[in-house]
């Protein structure tokens, strides 16, 4: 197998996944490839001693094809040195999981998107699917509810308007239908607006009930008229809307029952009821129709964040050009400016030597952070206190934004196992209803000679008890809620599914470097052991660590430089797979290996080892082919300051913790004592999918890791979370993701997570109770036509309203 450093794609909403499989050597302990502070990483891999990522950008688009990374060790163009030493003697396995496109790169005009206004709830979207799926020549079809997008996949040379035509049929509008319209009332003064928003919006249901104050007010003999009349007008969109749904594949909408009930009751002379029913079931439309916007109301705001334009500077021999931009022309390598206050159109290299940067929207962190030259900042930050010019690094619909959202799109079609049970049961509910209410009808009269007046009124009445609105949306609702609060506070879960599972959770797997450590080790100590100032061996070691993007050879490299030395020129630098790195320095071989490459350290050396690797650090021997040691290089990690209080918030929610490593055992134990946890030391990855799967045949299992070798045992736990900081694949293969690097947010997902399922489980048995209550009174002839449109508004309302209250949880 060739070795490769990276290959990746960014997340896209509609993709196939591949898997291949490569092997290099790497330090025992995880680590990442390259620095990227950028919440969604743009970080190609976390391979242990890597090339600098040459990222290939291909034509801009919703969907791209895979980017090409930097591949082969020997085709790299890169300057940094092929580093592959492992200190601790063992070969990582990684697997990476690269994202194609669902249709191949020529086909790629026939995909169409559109934005759907109008769906008050998840069952809208699948009434458009059923309706644009029966177009012929489209291949595929989703609607996105969280973003509002439908998605189309049309036979190559088909023609749009044939779907955009079920979709107007069906009683929704796309986007841009009427933006002449839109245009014009733009002119008007604001609060002229805002009353013709008002009234455009509730026009239907404030005629309606006018027309009933007044018909209250009248006599009977003008009163009864004037119902009917009002029922026939709040009936008139509605059985259109019925008609049009039955038409494209929807017999059975609530539109139908309720078209059906409102016949029936001005057949039986019950007009003010019928007008009555037509009016709450508006009403109820445009409750479900703000609980969507509230629900959708962090993705909304996600959307927002980019700016449409940005400063983009030109430089010419005679100065600076500035010029104002759309956000969607700018490329990578484009210098661009951003004004404080502002917000950032596409991920940049900052070019200044400082800057601050609110981030807040994306991590959840409200203290500015600073970023110094070289570093990457993601779109959507705003810059804090000073004017500051940046490189760009993205593609137009390819920054961390576009990345967030993407993920968010494949989210909804990860639907919980309880969701689609409500779903499959709500399929044949309605017609089972239905027949039920029909049966009511005309089982008593024919059997019993009961009054046909009586039994067809408590059959409509029942028809409107068993409208399945509360029961459908009892569960996406909560979802919804419980993901936009996630996004608000930080985190990404991708899909009712990652949100059911989740609350299940029993044991915490966590792998150590870059996840309850910073990622960021450093020497902290080097022993001579030949005499030699330590000065002078801290260049040797350096000078031959130079080139690598390794944690632990930064980490060399970086003291070296900090104490000011002046490193001499390395040859011939190779990496020693398994074992180490070495290079020729004046004409001598030296190598910088793991203690148990070194051959005869004898036992004083030996116990010296054991004593730094028992404090947690990692050591590593210089010294030549041949000769005694020349000196220990002990290295340790910093364990992220807020992993003890994280774990402790776990083991509070009855959770228990177990650490990951393929680490030396002792270094893994130091730390794994200092944080209170379990702990498995040594593995591979493959190792770490067994460690996965015997911990998973007696309990549900989380876990958490960033780089690519923590990929297959994230996909092999029951639900894998990424940390934000990590690797594009660990972020693809994971069930969810943070989007900051603060391990307090697992036990905010987890906690979530359980509220939403207990608010699951509240909406239905509210959406039930109520049914089972108001069936029994609708048969016994306790409760009317309005009651009983009461009963199923209310319960609408509640159930909505319950799943609300996730979005103030913090």
């Amino acid at each position: 197998m060739s070795k490769s450093c990276c290959s990746h794609q960014a997340a896209a909403p509609i993709r196939a996944v591949s898997k291949s499989a490569t092997r290099q050597n790497e330090h025992q302990h995880d680590s990442h490839c390259c620095d990227s502070a950028t919440p969604v990483s743009l970080c190609a891999s976390k391979a242990p001693h890597d090339h600098q990522d040459q990222g290939v950008s291909e034509s801009p688009g919703d969907e791209e094809p895979p980017r090409a990374g930097c591949h082969s060790q020997g085709s790299c163009s890169s300057p940094q040195l092929p580093h592959d030493h492992d200190h601790d003697h063992d070969h990582h396995e990684q697997t990476i999981d690269t994202a194609e496109p669902l249709i191949a790169p020529e086909q790629e005009s026939r995909r169409h998107r559109w934005q759907v206004l109008g769906m008050d709830c998840p069952s809208c979207a699948r009434k458009i699917e059923t309706a644009v799926s029966r177009v012929a020549g489209v291949q595929q079809v989703r609607v996105l509810f969280a973003t509002e997008k439908l998605v189309v996949d049309l036979a190559p040379g088909l023609s749009p308007d044939p779907v955009t035509a079920a979709v107007l049929a069906a009683g929704f509008r796309l986007k841009g239908e009427n933006s002449g319209k839109q245009q014009a009332t733009s002119k008007r003064g604001p609060l002229l607006t805002l009353l013709g928003n008002f009234f455009g919006k509730y026009w239907q249901p404030l005629s309606l009930a006018s027309l009933m104050g007044v018909a209250a007010l009248l006599p009977k003999e003008f009163g009864q008229p004037l119902f009917t009349l009002a029922t026939l007008w709040g009936l008139w969109p509605i059985s259109r809307k019925a008609w049009a749904l039955t038409k494209s594949g929807s017999p059975f909408a609530i539109e139908t029952l309720m078209t059906v009930a409102a016949l029936g009751a001005l057949f039986l002379g019950e007009t003010a009821e019928a007008a009555m029913v037509l009016l709450l079931f508006m009403l109820g439309e445009h409750l479900e129709a703000y609980a969507a916007s509230r629900a959708r109301a962090g993705v909304t705001a996600l959307m927002a964040l980019v700016p449409d334009k940005a400063m983009r500077i030109r430089t010419r021999v005679d100065g600076d050009i500035r010029e104002e931009v759309a956000a969607d022309v700018l490329r990578p390598g484009d210098i661009i400016e951003i004004a404080p206050g502002a917000r950032l159109a596409a991920d940049a290299r900052l070019l200044d030597a400082l800057g601050t940067f609110d981030e807040s929207a994306l991590t959840g962190e409200s203290i500015p952070v600073e970023r110094h030259q070289g570093d990457k900042v993601p779109a959507g930050s705003v810059a804090a206190d000073q004017v500051l010019r940046l490189e760009v690094v993205s593609e137009p619909g390819n920054n961390a934004i576009d990345r967030i959202l993407h993920l968010i799109e494949e989210a909804e079609t990860q639907r919980a196992p309880i969701e689609r049970f409500i779903d499959r049961f709500s399929r044949w509910y309605t017609p089972a209803m239905m027949l039920v209410a029909l049966l009511v009808v005309i089982v008593p009269p024919l059997a019993f000679g009961q009054s046909w007046d009586e039994w067809i009124y408590r059959g409509l009445t029942l028809l409107l008890i068993g409208c399945p609105c509360a029961l459908v949306i009892s569960t996406p609702a909560a979802v919804t809620s419980a993901l936009a609060a996630a996004t608000r506070q930080g985190a990404l879960i991708k899909g009712g599914a990652a949100l059911e599972r989740l609350a299940h959770i029993e044991t915490v797997a966590f792998d150590k470097t870059g996840t309850l450590t910073l990622g960021k080790p450093q020497l902290t100590e080097l022993v001579s052991l030949n005499g030699r100032p330590e000065a002078e061996l801290l260049a040797l070691a350096a000078a031959i660590e130079q080139g690598s993007h390794h944690p632990l050879a930064r980490a060399v490299v970086s003291n070296a430089k900090e104490q000011g030395l002046s490193l001499p020129a390395a040859q011939d630098l190779r990496a020693l797979p398994g074992m180490g790195v070495e290079g020729h320095i004046d004409g001598t071989l030296w190598q910088l290996l793991a203690p148990n490459r070194v051959a005869s350290l004898g036992n004083a050396l030996n116990t010296q080892i054991a004593t730094l690797e028992q404090q947690g650090k990692t050591v590593v021997v210089l010294g030549q082919p041949g000769s005694a040691p020349a000196a220990l290089l002990a290295l340790r990690d910093q364990i992220r300051p807020d992993a003890a209080a994280a774990l402790a918030e776990l083991k509070g929610l009855g959770l228990r913790s177990i650490m990951l490593t393929g680490d030396n055992p002792r270094a893994a134990e130091a730390i794994a004592n200092e944080l209170g946890m379990g702990w498995r030391a040594s593995l591979l990855p493959e190792d770490k999918v067994e460690e996965i799967a015997k911990l998973a045949t007696s309990q549900k299992v989380a876990m958490i890791g960033d780089g690519i070798n923590d990929a297959p045992a994230m996909k092999r736990a029951n639900i894998g979370i990424a940390m934000g900081g990590g690797t594009d694949v660990a972020l693809e293969t994971a069930d969810a993701a943070l989007t900051h690097n603060q391990l307090g947010g697992i036990a905010a997902m987890i906690r979530l997570s359980r509220a939403a399922l207990t608010n699951i489980h509240q909406n239905i048995a509210l959406a039930l109770g109520l049914k089972a209550i108001f069936l029994v009174t609708s048969l016994l002839g306790l409760t009317g036509l309005w009651i009983a449109v009461l009963a199923d508004t209310g319960a609408t309302a509640l159930v909505t309203a319950n799943a609300l209250r996730l979005l103030r949880k913090r």
